[in-house]
């Protein structure tokens, strides 16, 4: 049976209908109300509406960045959403017929690669979503790990740097100011200060104003050495904060995704090489393996979807 798989964001809202082998049979795109919760919510019910159409629904997931509780039915918190507390579930469920669920959006695309990507051949995973910031997703035992309150898995927290760089979470030494796009941008712009192997990057900086990441991204894929050492750092951070995420939950295999893993092995050799640098009692047990993730940007929707359909479909507990 069909699933409907939604992921909102601070600038669109997607959705898709998706049968049970994670395949799209149907998708839909509108703008996101980020300021207006209402909004969102009649953009959300519409679309649910369309996607269902003719269809057997057995249930809907909606993927949302921000912190999710445990039951999948409340959005805590949400930055780029003005949601606080938001009791998505129940509105929707007063208005569409269908069961729903609610799932941060890394959880989701971390799910869907699991289940239909990278991961398909593993019981532990975890994933690295390497865009502005760090997200993350931790499968064990085939199950998505969403800790006592919801709010598991956020990976980009992990804390890598004691007294480091200042964080948008309050801390300092995140993996996020590390391991991100944004590090990225901030290691190349060092390198273009220092002049030698970054003088590509200073030119580039100079013509444009600003050093952008599809800027960093050409030189990466012109083989520049300026570019190619501040992608090899940032896979270094990655790598050491994978090492620590192995030593907690031993997983089969680290899955790297966002916009950052276009660069394919050329970031994963720099995350390989430091994880073992950095994993404790390294030769002595199985060696985690890393994959570039393959959903893109269908991950949300499909995970969302596949996530609803397992809630809808599993059995009743017993009184």
């Amino acid at each position: 049976m069909h699933a409907i798989g939604i992921d909102i964001g601070g600038t669109k809202i997607a959705g898709a209908l998706v049968d049970d082998a994670g395949t799209i049979i149907r998708s839909e795109r509108q703008p996101s109300p980020a300021g207006n919760p209402r909004q969102i919510e009649d953009v959300v019910v519409a679309m649910i509406e369309t996607l269902a159409e003719g269809e057997e629904v057995c249930g809907v997931g909606v993927a949302a960045a921000g912190f999710i509780d445990a039951d999948g039915s409340t959005v805590y918190y949400a930055p780029n959403i003005n949601w606080r507390n938001e009791p998505f579930k129940q509105k929707l469920e007063a208005r569409v017929p269908f069961p729903v669920l609610i799932e941060n959006d890394a959880n989701a695309a971390g799910w869907a690669e699991f289940r239909f990507g990278a991961g398909r051949d593993a019981t532990d995973m975890v994933m690295l979503t390497i865009g502005t910031g760090v997200g993350g997703a931790i499968v064990s035992g085939g199950s998505l790990l969403r800790g006592g309150f919801g709010s598991g898995g956020e990976l980009g927290h992990l804390r890598l740097v004691p007294g480091g760089l200042p964080c948008g979470c309050g801390a300092h030494g995140c993996l996020e100011q590390y391991g991100s796009g944004r590090a990225l941008l901030r290691i190349a712009g060092e390198l273009a200060d220092a002049g030698g192997i970054g003088l590509p990057l200073a030119a580039a900086r100079d013509a444009s104003g600003e050093l952008s990441g599809a800027e960093v991204g050409r030189l990466i894929r012109e083989g520049d050495q300026g570019a190619l050492s501040a992608l090899r750092q940032l896979g270094a951070s990655l790598g050491q904060g994978a090492a620590s995420l192995g030593a907690v939950l031993d997983p089969q295999l680290f899955v790297i995704g966002g916009g950052v893993a276009d660069a394919g092995d050329l970031l994963l050799d720099p995350i390989r090489q430091a994880y073992l640098d950095h994993l404790p009692a390294r030769g002595y047990h199985p060696e985690a393996r890393f994959a570039i993730a393959e959903l893109v940007n269908d991950a949300g929707v499909v995970g969302a979807a596949d996530l609803a359909r397992v809630q809808a479909t599993r059995p009743s507990p017993a009184h």
